[in-house]
């Protein structure tokens, strides 16, 4: 067992999905898995592990934030052995061409955080994904007629932020998005070289204000889901 994970040794996947809200992994888990158990209940932050097409996945609960994420994604990687993390979050858009419920992978993510900038000061270290992941999910998405978008996205450490000029610049910037974990994620799979996938499903628009229900966000963002699950096994 570690700190927050009270799986024993082998209870847990190679390939483990990473939504932030612990319901949400309780709904992949019942919907598109076979045979799933649940290996995690501490701090309610539920993990499950059961087959999809044949092949051990489990879904772990992160949290929001990256403080929070990367204490999961670090004890997943090493106490747990994991080899492939694929974040299914939520975002929100910062371009006219990103609609409300369309589906971005980020193939790299900017980021405000110190989380990364003190361990590798002074370097500023470029967090990026997986190529064959990102590969494998933007042609999954586009062979099921997905609206699915592949660009940069901004991991911000502040949900509720006065500074209007940061997404301006970011929007400037041609990033698709802005997320709060993906920069963690994808710093920790290349501190400890293993795969890292972030796919995000636009939840609320910064330049139109439309939103998604709490509801919608909990439960209704399969194609995302699909996409994960398509890539992690191919």
């Amino acid at each position: 067992m570690s700190f927050h994970i009270n799986a024993e040794k082998g209870q847990i996947a190679d390939i483990v999905l990473l939504p932030g809200d612990p319901l949400r992994a309780k709904y992949i888990a019942e919907t598109f898995l076979e045979d799933a158990v649940c290996y995690n209940t501490v701090r309610n932050m539920l993990g499950y592990t059961g087959t999809y097409k044949g092949k051990r996945i489990s879904v772990q609960g992160t949290g929001m934030g990256m403080p929070s994420a990367v204490l999961y994604i670090h004890e997943l990687i090493n106490d747990y052995g994991v080899k492939t993390l694929i974040r299914v979050g939520t975002c929100g858009a910062l371009q006219q061409d990103v609609h409300i419920r369309d589906v971005i992978v980020a193939q790299a993510a900017a980021t405000d955080s110190s989380l990364i900038y003190k361990e590798m000061a002074p370097i500023y270290f470029p967090p990026i994904g997986n190529y064959e992941l990102i590969s494998n999910s933007y042609t999954i998405g586009k062979e099921k007629d997905m609206n699915v978008h592949v660009g940069n996205v901004y991991s911000s450490d502040s949900f509720y932020d006065d500074n209007e000029d940061i997404m301006k610049n970011m929007a400037k910037m041609d990033v698709l998005g802005v997320d709060m974990e993906t920069a963690g994620l994808y710093y920790l799979a290349s501190k400890f070289h293993v795969r890292a996938l972030s796919i995000l499903t636009v939840s609320d628009h910064l330049l139109t204000g439309e939103q998604t229900t709490a509801e919608e966000r909990q439960t209704s963002f399969n194609d995302m889901i699909n996409v994960a699950l398509e890539a992690a096994v191919k």
